[in-house]
């Protein structure tokens, strides 16, 4: 490591979303955020506003030049979604660990090269898939894998909130900045963790998508073909009052229901119980670093994001030509 006791950590973005992440990061004894990037001023601004202990840190205006003076041990990427591939790349050219937010990337073929990337650096790259360290969903994903509730026959992701009216004239958009829309932003999350606690692998995909008065996808209705002979539908509205979210996963022996973030798992009598066992929770930021020191098995890695985008990409193919598309999981 640069630093004698800390993990040193530059940020490549400093939105809305670089809040947490500060927080978290600089929060932990065992790293610290060094250096600030981003192409404006505000977003600095109120990084520090949110969290003072920034206003400690060197800001620069290009990535490139932070990383050619600073001396880091790893970034986090929390730009638009069209210049993850690249800033991934470099960083790890560099020798840098990475943490990503989503989406991974927004090309297939971006998500290869990157995957091969990492297997030649060495480095830790992870994905700002929070999910895969909620307790909650860290339960699911145990009880259908054990085996113990049976097949899975079918899956139910919904997914809603105002994405349309809250993200009007910003770069979510704008597709060159943001290579999609509610699908690969907000609907990464729904898709990436029906993928990650089942470990189902999607055939095909047949999706009508509607883009409202907008570039980009606002509103999508899917339905899916896994190669176990599962279905499901995934569901993906981005012009919605508010936000609510919809999760169930029926098996031979019982079923399983995120209801707003409410767990309820009903066995095969029919009854209904809160389960209380859960397992530990943790966050992204922590977790990289656990990851980093050696501490934990990598949880959410680029093999996610590249699922993610493949059955994406195949969505978006449907929703422009009218008919199934087939999902290459390779």
């Amino acid at each position: 490591m640069a630093s004698k006791d800390k993990i040193r950590v530059g940020f490549i973005g400093a939105g809305g979303i670089a809040r947490g992440h500060f927080r978290r990061t600089n929060d932990d004894p065992r790293a610290e955020v060094a250096a600030l990037c981003d192409i404006r001023d505000e977003p600095i601004e109120r990084l520090i506003e949110a969290n003072p202990d920034a206003k400690e840190c060197p800001v620069y205006k290009d990535w490139r030049e932070m990383l050619d003076k600073e001396q880091l041990d790893g970034v986090q990427i929390l730009t638009p979604h069209t210049i993850h591939f690249e800033e991934s790349m470099e960083a790890l050219d560099r020798g840098l660990h990475v943490l990503s937010e989503k989406p991974m990337v927004c090309r297939v073929d971006h998500a290869k090269e990157l995957i091969k990337k990492i297997e030649e650096s060495g480095k830790v790259f992870s994905l700002a898939y929070q999910r895969h360290q909620q307790a909650e969903f860290r339960y699911i994903r145990e009880r259908l894998q054990s085996g113990d509730m049976g097949d899975i026959h079918y899956v139910q992701a919904f997914q809603a909130q105002g994405w349309y009216r809250g993200t009007a004239g910003t770069w979510r958009q704008v597709p060159e900045e943001s290579g999609g829309g509610q699908l690969n932003d907000s609907g990464s999350h729904l898709v990436d963790i029906i993928f990650w606690t089942t470990g189902l692998v999607p055939e095909s995909v047949f999706a009508f998508i509607e883009n409202l008065e907008s570039d980009v996808d606002i509103l999508t209705a899917a339905s899916v073909r896994f190669t176990s002979g599962a279905v499901g539908t995934f569901s993906v509205i981005g012009h919605a009052p508010g936000w609510w979210e919809d999760i169930t996963w029926f098996c031979d022996k019982g079923a399983l229901y995120m209801r707003n973030g409410k767990l309820l798992e009903m066995n095969s009598k029919g009854e209904t119980v809160e389960p209380t066992d859960l397992p530990s929770g943790s966050d992204p930021d922590t977790h990289w670093i656990d990851v980093i020191l050696g501490e934990a098995e990598n949880e959410a890695t680029a093999l996610n994001g590249l699922r993610v985008i493949q059955f994406t990409e195949a969505a978006w193919l449907s929703g422009d030509s009218g008919q199934p598309s087939e999902v290459v999981f390779d």
